[in-house]
């Protein structure tokens, strides 16, 4: 290293003297050296050790030196002269990929990965702002041969895509890495102890989890159908040591998929040197159900990570302190959940995908330690159609270029793969994963769908309405009905409610009250109390409830599934004289409609596989119904890729046309991989109270509009007190005071209710009338 002319800083510490300070050699050493190691997986380690290296040189300028001492306001931009240096010395020539890469994730490290055009904007200003001294303060550059990187280029999947999906994950190693170094200067600096990772190996969870599934097992009543859960599971063990790639596991509800997804992946990870389990669920109301799970399967819960909006973090330390554990546990768990460094995650779809499109620091950081997992995505079959394809290509990258295994796992198979030749391109080529049938770890899957038949479906031919279906639940003491939408659950609940038992569950209830609702009905259920239960489609993925009869509004056969396993769920209606009693699910049209457009398709495509197969849960009856959904949507390059980037119409057209000059819109892709439409729903904070006793979420609100800026803690605890509201009904209630920001500085970002006016005990929000306010409803 060139000898330093004068002594520059990276980062300063509050009224200590400049000697206790950091250094930019000592920070972008540090960066360097850990960027490598998260790369060396990749083949890309010395690439981002030179990243590391030179991502703050712009620190050297006169002006960031003076902002840290306190002497100007801003120190300007420090990002884009690292970049600049590694552009002009990389980037020319028949190997100018290099230097490309190392600009846009150096670049990146503060603002996030930018549209190709804007960076090469930002670059072409950025000679001014690379320091004249600045290799004083570096190690001198290695020539572009010494930074070949190990692994070959990455390939396969559409145009452009595999080396776009590059550029993220060595973005990914270069932020987790900066954010750590920084993190570790500070924690030195004041004494703090900072815990990261001493988290159980897999090995020892493999074997805590295979523990408690022989005393399952040991202890199960020898029925039928135990001895299928038994089979599955032996199944599913006997193929982990295939090598690491994509895998599908079918199994009907009721045949413990689970837990033995959870079991293959701990033993394959093991047999393959992978690193972690990221166990990917639709939706967040199962979640905490499904970590509760894992939970007590594996003995303990640091190693679980639940990633999610509305996880109480705040409530698991309280929990912990219960059980007199320290609290540096879950604030490990904290801090995992910024890059997943954890044996297991248990995370949502939502947040998985839309962080492997991601462009901000934030969001990216987890993407270098997905590569070398097992990732289970389950019920596969809910991933958004319009962004099928993109997420397609992600999942084929990961198992191709990344060493990730990837299972698909879910009851009804949406017929992804190439060899169901359902998805299909203009010149009608299948085009899908390259999924081969030996690679499924579920014995005889359509075997398995005969053998564990809870229910008998039938359809009613022609449209019902409210009160028909009010009659039947008047004669049934425990039923479910599931609908389409909030408002023909509402309207449906209002026909019930003086019913004994009668029950509403959507999301204009807040995630913490609904919880509450499933916890009373589950107990209710099993003392044999009436519970007459109205829902929307929330309660249908892996939520562990179970009822004699379920009703189901008009739908596509994926979710028809999904509301059968929500009857008769362990065979419990079978009885010494009946064996063979089936549960009842009654598929209806609803005479009011309530039928929005991506659900017309599903069941359009729904009712000629109704009226042609006698059981339409059967695994042809499924195909069938996802080739036709596929046919009738049209041509699947832009059906399924239907995001708008740009003048592009859709995420892997604009990929493509990026390819040749490496401009990638990694901002705008971003943006527009969106799989919940934010444009139609708004988040608000509702102060709901379980008793007259619960302040809870009063004081938590209390505590961040009293903070000088608001705990990220306490906003994440925050989220299991919000629900989604259309945005005219947002902004006529901001308007008329009823909804006010729960703090200064983030303005109208977070917008909560003053009180539960407009939150009624049974369904939530009301919006009835978004110009009235019932304070005599304030209650609890």
């Amino acid at each position: 290293m060139f000898a330093p002319m004068t002594t520059v800083y990276a980062h300063s510490l509050l009224g200590q003297p400049p000697e206790n300070w950091e250094t930019l050699p000592a920070h972008s050493a540090a960066v360097g050296t850990l960027a490598a190691e998260f790369a060396q997986p990749l083949g890309w380690a010395e690439v981002l050790r030179l990243a590391g290296l030179l991502h703050d040189i712009g620190k050297v300028s006169p002006e960031f030196q003076a902002y840290i001492a306190g002497r100007r306001l801003s120190g300007g931009d420090h990002s884009s002269a690292g970049a600049r240096i590694a552009l002009d010395r990389y980037g020319k020539g028949p190997g100018r990929a290099l230097g490309m890469v190392l600009a846009a994730i150096i670049a990146a490290h503060h603002a996030g990965l930018a549209d190709g055009s804007d960076l090469n904007r930002r670059m072409d200003a950025a000679h001014r702002l690379v320091p004249a001294d600045w290799q004083h303060h570096a190690e001198p550059l290695p020539e572009a041969p010494e930074l070949r990187p190990r692994a070959p280029p990455p390939t396969g999947g559409p145009r452009g895509f595999a080396l776009s999906f590059l550029f993220r994950m060595l973005f990914s190693c270069l932020v987790d890495a900066d954010f750590i170094a920084t993190e570790r200067f500070y924690a030195g600096a004041t004494g703090e102890t900072i815990e990261r990772g001493n988290h159980t190996g897999l090995v020892a969870l493999r074997d805590r989890l295979a523990a408690f599934m022989a005393g399952k097992r040991a202890t199960a009543k020898p029925t039928p159908l135990n001895a299928l859960r038994a089979g599955i599971l032996d199944h599913a063990m006997a193929k982990a040591a295939l090598e690491p790639g994509l895998f599908s596991l079918t199994v009907p509800t009721g045949g413990g998929k689970t837990l033995a997804s959870l079991s293959f992946a701990l033993e394959h990870a093991v047999r393959h040197g992978l690193r972690r389990i990221i166990y990917v669920i639709p939706y967040t109301s199962i979640i905490e159900q499904t970590a509760d799970v894992f939970r007590q399967a594996l003995g303990g819960s640091d190693d679980i990570l639940e990633h999610h909006a509305s996880f109480d973090w705040e409530k698991a330390r309280k929990e912990r302190l219960a059980d007199d554990e320290a609290p540096s546990a879950v604030a490990k768990l904290q801090r995992a959940a910024e890059n997943w460094d954890v044996p297991i995650v248990v995370t949502t779809a939502v947040q998985f995908f839309e962080s492997l499109f991601a462009n901000r620091t934030s969001r990216c950081r987890k993407l270098h330690n997905i590569a070398g997992s097992v990732v289970v995505l389950d019920e596969v079959q809910t991933l958004p159609l319009p962004l099928l394809l993109p997420s397609l290509a992600v999942i084929d990258q990961l198992a191709r270029n990344y060493r990730t295994s990837v299972v698909l796992c879910t009851a009804t198979q949406p017929a992804l793969r190439q060899v169901d030749g359902a998805l299909l391109d203009k010149a009608r080529t299948p085009i899908g994963l390259d999924l081969p049938p030996e690679r499924e770890l579920a014995p005889d899957p359509a075997g398995l769908y005969a053998a564990l038949k809870r229910v008998a479906v039938e359809r009613l031919e022609t449209p019902i309405a409210a009160d028909v279906i009010a009659a039947r639940f008047a004669n049934r003491a425990q039923m479910l009905c599931i609908v389409n939408t909030r408002g023909h659950a509402r309207a449906l609940f209002d026909a019930i409610r003086t019913l004994p038992g009668a029950v509403h569950l959507s999301t204009l209830m807040c995630a913490r009250h609904r919880r509450l609702v499933l916890d009373e009905l589950r107990a209710k259920l099993k003392a044999g109390e009436p519970v007459r239960l109205v829902a929307t489609s929330l309660i249908e993925a892996g939520v562990d409830i179970s009822f004699p009869e379920v009703w189901r509004a008009a739908t596509g056969i994926d979710a028809i599934a999904q509301a059968a396993g929500r009857c008769n769920r362990e065979g419990e209606l079978r009885d010494a004289e009946d064996p063979t009693r089936l549960g009842r699910v009654v598929v209806f049209e609803p005479v009011e409609g309530y039928l929005q457009h991506d659900i017309k398709l599903r069941w359009q495509a729904a009712q000629p596989v109704l009226d042609k197969h006698a059981d339409p849960l059967g695994l042809d009856a499924v195909k069938d119904y996802f080739a036709e959904l596929y046919w009738q949507k049209g041509d699947a390059a832009e059906a399924f890729d239907a995001a708008k980037v740009g003048a592009y119409p859709g995420i892997l057209p604009a990929l493509g046309e990026a390819a040749r000059s490496l401009d990638f819109p990694f901002r705008s892709i971003a943006e527009a991989f969106c799989m919940i439409d934010e444009d139609v729903m708004e988040p608000v904070v509702v102060p709901w109270k379980a008793d007259p006793q619960d302040d809870d979420a009063k004081n938590l609100l209390a505590r961040i509009a009293a903070a000088e800026l608001p705990r990220a803690a306490d906003l994440r605890r925050l989220q299991q007190y919000v629900v989604p509201i259309p945005k005219k009904a947002r902004d006529e209630w901001l308007l008329r005071g009823v909804l006010t920001p729960v703090h200064p500085a983030l303005d109208k970002a977070i917008l909560a209710f003053a009180d539960l006016a407009l939150y009624l005990p049974e369904t939530g929000v009301d919006l009835a009338d978004i110009t009235y306010r019932n304070v005599a409803l304030n209650v609890i």
